[in-house]
C-alpha cells in the first residue's frame, strides 16, 4: 500500500468475531468457508451471520462454486477481503494501535 493511511476506529469491523475474520481474511487471497469456522471455532450459523454483514458493508466478497471433489449439488463458499476491506482493516488496526500505544492521531 502506498501513501499514508489515515487511521479511522470501525465499529462494524471492532466486534470481536468480525475482526478475526478480517484478520484472517487479510493474510491470505481467499479463505474456504469451512476452513475459516474451524480456525474460528465456531458455528455455521454464526459465521453466516457475521458474513452477512461484512458482505452488506462491502468489506468481503462471497463466492461459492460447485466442488469438483464432491458429487453431490453442495457448493464451496469462498471469502475474500475486498479492496475496500483491506483499506478500512489496514485503517481500523492503525486506530488501534494508536489506542494501544497511547498516541495521538494529531
Amino acid at each position: 500500500m502506498t501513501g499514508h493511511l489515515e487511521p479511522v476506529f470501525n465499529e462494524l469491523i471492532h466486534a470481536p468475531l468480525r475482526l478475526r475474520i478480517c484478520g484472517l481474511l487479510k493474510g491470505a487471497d481467499e479463505l474456504d468457508f469451512s476452513v475459516v469456522r474451524d480456525t474460528l471455532g465456531i458455528d455455521d450459523a454464526k459465521l453466516s451471520k457475521n458474513l452477512k454483514v461484512l458482505a452488506e458493508a462491502e468489506l468481503i466478497t462471497v463466492r461459492k462454486e460447485r466442488s469438483a471433489n464432491r458429487n453431490d449439488a453442495r457448493r464451496v463458499t469462498w471469502i475474500t477481503l475486498s479492496p475496500h476491506g483491506r483499506t478500512t482493516f489496514d485503517a481500523h488496526v492503525a486506530a488501534l494501535t494508536l489506542i494501544a500505544t497511547g498516541t495521538s492521531a494529531r
